[in-house]
């Protein structure tokens, strides 16, 4: 079973620059799958070595079980990290990487073959023990990686973006299998990504990462749903921004008053809603625009449109297809609005 992971105020600087991480703050429960979202060079890397021991924190503390890590070797941490590229031992067949972990742990000879058979099963490579890494394909070499990290049973399991090098249909196929054996293993997994999407369809939930700093902490939904500040709903594809003022349970903006399904605080706030959320109908919080843009994006079609010297976004199916300069009616429903303090 995997253990409770905890990150307190940890913060790191290489050298005299700025610190890669600052203050960073954050527990994982046993058997929860977090992901580690944020733009490259956003410190997310950092804290994943600092877990895994082999980065010491400037300042804070890692827990583990409830008692601290900091200074303990990476090897007694009871933690297995997949990192970007497989890192195989080219001259081992598949069958000595995966054991290698437990050679070192001088395990018996028949529980050490016992636990690499399963491991391989487990990832569905069985059939390849004896191959040399070379002969295998990149997706091929990164499940070698996975079952290498299993095999120890570790308490908690670090993946350092181990599908960036690998084409679209084997990073879905790669997140399939991830989530198949944690859920399995209950291992407490935390999984470092730039991909949005990846995050949303690992994760249980999301700590976002930006300038090395934490922004939120949240399940999927609420990116969506509930972002904390404007870049963090920007980050998530939410491009309609509307300033407006709250008060007497509506938010007076360039478009009208417009209702919240929420409570927007008093005063100063920026509305955002989602391009998808925007719907061409009557209604409540409807108002007329013009069609000022089109762009066909396959599973989507993207329209901008004008209205009151405000410009939105909105996204369709294929299916309804509109012309530039066209008049149209459109609505933004209010439980899809959401208000920030400007």
């Amino acid at each position: 079973m995997g253990a409770r992971l905890e990150l307190e105020n940890v913060s790191h600087r290489y050298g005299g620059d700025a610190p890669a991480l600052e203050d960073l703050s954050l527990a994982v429960e046993p058997g929860e799958l977090v992901a580690l979202l944020g733009p490259s060079g956003c410190g997310k890397t950092t804290a994943l070595k600092i877990i895994a021991g082999l980065l010491r924190p400037s300042s804070g503390d890692v827990r583990v079980g409830g008692r601290s890590v900091v200074g303990t070797a990476p090897e007694r941490r009871e933690a297995a990290m997949v990192f970007q590229k497989p890192l195989l031992f080219p001259h081992m067949s598949v069958a000595r990487n995966v054991g290698f972990g437990l050679r070192m742990r001088k395990a018996p000879r028949k529980e050490s073959e016992s636990k690499v058979h399963e491991a391989l099963r487990r990832v569905r490579m069985e059939g390849f023990a004896d191959r040399a890494p070379e002969e295998l394909s990149g997706g091929q070499q990164q499940r070698v990686a996975l079952a290498r990290a299993l095999v120890t049973d570790p308490r908690l399991l670090l993946l350092d973006e181990p599908f960036s090098a690998l084409d679209a249909s084997l990073r879905e196929e790669m997140r399939g299998l991830v989530l198949r054996l944690q859920r399995e293993g209950g291992h407490t997994t935390v999984f470092v990504t730039h991909d949005q999407e990846e995050a949303v369809v690992l994760a249980d939930r999301i700590a976002l990462v930006f300038d090395g700093r934490l922004q939120m902490y949240e399940e999927p939904e609420a990116f969506y749903d509930r972002p904390a500040t404007r870049e963090v709903a920007r980050f998530f594809g939410a491009t309609n921004f509307i300033e407006g003022r709250a008060g007497n349970g509506s938010v007076r903006t360039p478009l009208g008053n417009l209702r919240l399904a929420s409570a927007a605080p008093p005063g100063d706030v920026t509305l955002t809603i989602r391009p998808e959320a925007v719907r061409l109908e009557a209604g409540e919080n409807s108002f007329d625009a013009l069609i000022t843009s089109a762009a066909y994006l396959g599973t989507q079609v993207h329209y901008g449109l004008e209205t009151s010297g405000k410009s939105l976004r909105v996204a369709l199916p294929p299916h309804v297809r509109l012309a530039v300069g066209n008049e149209v009616t459109a609505r933004l429903p209010a439980e899809s609005l959401w208000a920030l303090r400007a």
